[in-house]
C-alpha cells in the first residue's frame, strides 16, 4: 500500500503525544515484568493506542508488540512490529534517550520503519527503495573503511558478560578510534546518520531492531546478528556502515559461528 509510510508516521504522532505527556511525570506508574525489566503505564498506553488505530486502518494486518504480544489476523501476510518505548529504563529514570519503534513486515520482508524520539526532537524513517531520512534530511552511512578510524557504540558491559563476549567487544573497542556506551535504538540511528560506524547489542528482541534494520540498510549500511545472519530475529544486533561489517564480525562473533 502506497500510504503505509504515511500511516507509520501517523502512528508515531499518536505515540509521541502519549510519551511526551507522561515523561518525567511524578505519578508515572512503573511495574516490574516477570523478566524483571520495568514497564511503565506509557508503554502499555502507546501499544494499546497503536493496536486500536491499526485495527481501524488495517484490519487484515497482524500486530506484534513488546507488551501485548501478537494480535490480529492469523496467517496474515502483513505484520506491524511495535516497541512502544525502546529505552524504558531511560524513560522511567528521566533520561531523554528513548523512542517508539514501528516497522511493517510484508511476506517476511521488513519494508517500512519509523523511529521517533520526541525528547531528542528527532524522527527517522525509511521505506524499501526510497532511502532513509531524519527530520526530512536524507541519511547515508559513513565511508570509513578502517577500524582504526571508526567510532564504536555499544551497550552496557553487563549484557556482554551475560553472553560471554565481553572480552571480544573490549578487543574491538581497542581496535577502534573511539568507543562510547550509547545502546538501544540511538546507536543504530547514529550509524545510519554516518556519525558512527558500528553499533552493537548482544541481546535484542524482534521489536528492538526491526525498525532500525530498515533505516540502517536504506542508509547504505548493513545489519545482522552476531553470527552474521541478516534479519531482525537473530537475538542480537550488529549495525555497521557495511565496509567494516566483516572486520567487526571477525572479532565479536561467537567462535562456533566463524
Amino acid at each position: 500500500m502506497a500510504d503505509d509510510l504515511a500511516l507509520a508516521l501517523e502512528l508515531a504522532d499518536v505515540a509521541d503525544e502519549i510519551t511526551r505527556w507522561r515523561f518525567r511525570a511524578r505519578d508515572l506508574v512503573v511495574d516490574t515484568k516477570p523478566d524483571l525489566t520495568p514497564v511503565s503505564e506509557a508503554d502499555r498506553a502507546v501499544e494499546q493506542a497503536l493496536h486500536t488505530r491499526l485495527a481501524d486502518a488495517r484490519p487484515a494486518d497482524a500486530v506484534v508488540g513488546e507488551e501485548y504480544g501478537e494480535r490480529g489476523s492469523a496467517g496474515a501476510s502483513r505484520r506491524w512490529i511495535v516497541d512502544p518505548i525502546d529505552g524504558t529504563k531511560n524513560y522511567v529514570r528521566g533520561m531523554p534517550i528513548w523512542a517508539t519503534l514501528i516497522a511493517l513486515e510484508q511476506d517476511g520482508e521488513l519494508t517500512h520503519a519509523v523511529v521517533s524520539a520526541p525528547a531528542l526532537c528527532r524522527r527517522w524513517w525509511a521505506a524499501r527503495g526510497q532511502g532513509a531520512f531524519v527530520n526530512g534530511a536524507r541519511l547515508h552511512v559513513s565511508a570509513i573503511d578502517d577500524l582504526a578510524d571508526a567510532q564504536l557504540l555499544w551497550s552496557g558491559i553487563e549484557e556482554w558478560d551475560e553472553v560471554g563476549r565481553a572480552d571480544a567487544v573490549i578487543t574491538l573497542a581497542r581496535r577502534c578510534w573511539r568507543s562510547r556506551g550509547v545502546g538501544d535504538f540511538w546507536q543504530y540511528m547514529l550509524v545510519a546518520e554516518g556519525a558512527a560506524e558500528i553499533g552493537l547489542d548482544p541481546v535484542v528482541s524482534l521489536w528492538d531492531v526491526a525498525a532500525p534494520l530498515v533505516i540502517v540498510e536504506e542508509a547504505g549500511g548493513r545489519f545482522s546478528d552476531l553470527s552474521g545472519t541478516g534479519g531482525a530475529d537473530g537475538g542480537s544486533g550488529v549495525a555497521t556502515n557495511g565496509l567494516l561489517h566483516e572486520a567487526v564480525l571477525e572479532i565479536v562473533a561467537p567462535p562456533t559461528t566463524r
